[in-house]
Order: structure tokens, then sequence, then C-alpha cells
């Protein structure tokens, strides 16, 4: 939690203006002066336990603090039961089953969110629903306001070879395509894997080279890239105009996966040396600097931060 007595963690909250983070880690002082970030987000799966247990009081509690945007995730009721059976396998080891609309229905999560200020831009869904229900995404997507659909990570068996990505990339650029023509746009939140070498080629620039920068956009990580060993900075870049959102996250010490990233226990193992935004090593400033200059050369100012808490699972 925030140690009042932290100069370097103070300053990066009064340079960023994420005051919402230090009210969330125990500093009730607003310090936002000239704010990089105008509104910052909160990815729903920080909290999901206590959206499970009271919905509307969870949105109050987040609200209070001084969020502005939510990202949602699925599954929710129009995704597909392939994408609803696998979350219902995996909630026992997560300790929650809490998801998409936390049992309400489209109309009472639009009206909660306004009664709580909450802009919704983003929504994270699952492969199996961004391929063949896309109909129905984007229509919840353009009622509750969301401009970008996010799949936050590929399945296993779409990465073990440089093929497997070409193929996701092909598939990726349908997907952007159906999206574009549904009235909102799809982007790809790398989990950490794709960002070691194999063969001379990166698989992440497999993607991205593969991929019309019209149809898909990207969702940095900041912990889970540079865990997997690449420089944020870097690829703000090397592809700009491309990433129209970031998860702010930080890093108690410089770690890297045991791996290639590409399997969940590397993750786990990981958990601990997250820290709370401003806590850690990362240059977060000078990444969101980076990041707005590029999105304002663009002249494009989609640049979306969700934070997610080291406390993840509350």
């Amino acid at each position: 939690m925030l140690n009042e007595n932290n100069t370097n963690r103070r300053q990066f909250i009064r340079n960023t203006g994420l005051a919402s983070l230090a009210i969330l880690a125990g500093n009730k002082a607003l310090l936002a002066n000239t704010p990089l970030i105008n509104k910052i987000g909160v990815q729903l799966f920080s909290v999901p336990k206590m959206l499970t247990q009271d919905f509307d009081a969870a949105l109050n509690m987040l609200s209070s603090i001084g969020f502005k945007e939510i990202e949602m995730y699925g599954p929710y009721p129009f995704s597909t039961e392939l994408a609803k059976k696998y979350w219902s396998s995996v909630t026992p080891q997560l300790g929650f089953d809490g998801s998409g609309y936390f049992g309400h229905n489209e109309s009472e999560v639009i009206q909660i969110m306004k009664s709580h200020g909450f802009t919704i831009p983003s929504m994270h869904t699952d492969i199996d629903t961004l391929q063949k229900n896309m109909g129905a995404l984007a229509d919840a997507a353009n009622k509750i306001g969301a401009k970008y659909v996010v799949l936050p990570s590929l399945p296993d068996d779409h990465r073990k070879t440089l093929d497997d990505y070409k193929r996701s990339a092909d598939e990726f650029n349908k997907i952007g395509a159906e999206a574009l023509k549904n009235g909102i746009r799809f982007a790809y939140h790398n989990h950490g894997y794709g960002l070691v070498h194999k063969d001379g080629k990166m698989p992440l620039d497999i993607i991205l080279d593969g991929t019309d920068p019209k149809l898909v956009f990207l969702e940095l990580d900041l912990y889970w890239t540079t865990a997997g060993g690449a420089n944020p900075i870097e690829l703000l870049k090397k592809h700009s105009g491309r990433y129209k959102m970031m998860h702010v996250k930080d890093m108690k010490q410089k770690v890297h996966f045991s791996g290639d990233g590409g399997d969940a226990s590397q993750w786990i193992a990981l958990f601990p040396f997250m820290t709370s935004a401003g806590d850690g090593i990362l240059d977060l400033s000078n990444i969101i600097k980076t990041a707005n200059r590029i999105d304002s050369a663009y002249g494009d100012r989609n640049l979306v931060c969700a934070c997610e808490p080291m406390e993840s699972y509350m």
C-alpha cells in the first residue's frame, strides 16, 4: 500500500494525474496538477469478488475513489456457450464466479453505470464470441458506449508455432473488419507471451505485420510486456498509432518469465512482484508521455488507461 513518505511515488502521482490510484492505495489527497491522463479507468477484473457480492456498492466505491471509466470483462449473456462453459470450468480455481453483467440485464447495467458517472470505452471478450457472435457483441458495445472490443489473450492452441501466429493474424483481420462493419473497433491485449524470438522472429511482430492497422489495434499491458522481455516504449514507437489502450501496473523489481510466458504457471510465479502504479521500477511517467505524444501525432485521442491494482482479486 502507499507509503506517505515515498517521494517518488507522490511525485509520480502529481506528474501523471493518477490521483485515483493514490486514493485506492490509501492516500486521500488529490495531488494532480497537470495530469497526463484526463480520465483513468479500472479493469473490473481487479475487483470481481466485490462486484459479485454487491455490484452497485462496488461501483459506488470505485466512483468515490475517482475512477471515471470502466473496462468490462466477459462472458456476457450474449457470449457463446463455449465461452460460458470455459468460464464455469475455471471459476472454482479463481474463487469467484461473477462476470459480464454480474447478474443484471443490459438495461440495468447501463443505468447503474450512468448513475455512478462511468463511461465504458472498452470490453474484454473471448475469441469464440468475436468469431461467432460479433453482431450481438457489437450491439451491446454500441448500446453501452464501448468503442473497443478486446481479446485479452490468445488461446494456447492459437500460438504454439509461428504458423499459428500467422493464422491468428489472418483471423484478427477478419474480426477487425467485422467489428468495423458493426461500428466498433477490435483490439488485442498481449499477455506477455509472443515476445521471445523464435527462429529469428518475434511472434507479436507476425501479428502486427500481418494485420491491417486500420482494423486491428492493441492494448499494452505494461507489467506483462516487461515480464516478457520487451520494452513498452520501444513497442509504442515501433507500432505508432496502434496502441489505443494501456493497463497501468508496476513492478517491484525487474523480473522476467522463466520461459516464453506461454503458460499460466509462469504468470502466477510473477504475481508477487506486481505492485501499485508509481511504487515500482517501471518508468510509468515516460511511458505515458510517449503514448500521449504518439497518440497526439496521429490526431487520435484514444488512449484509455485501465488500472489493475496489486490486490487484483478483491
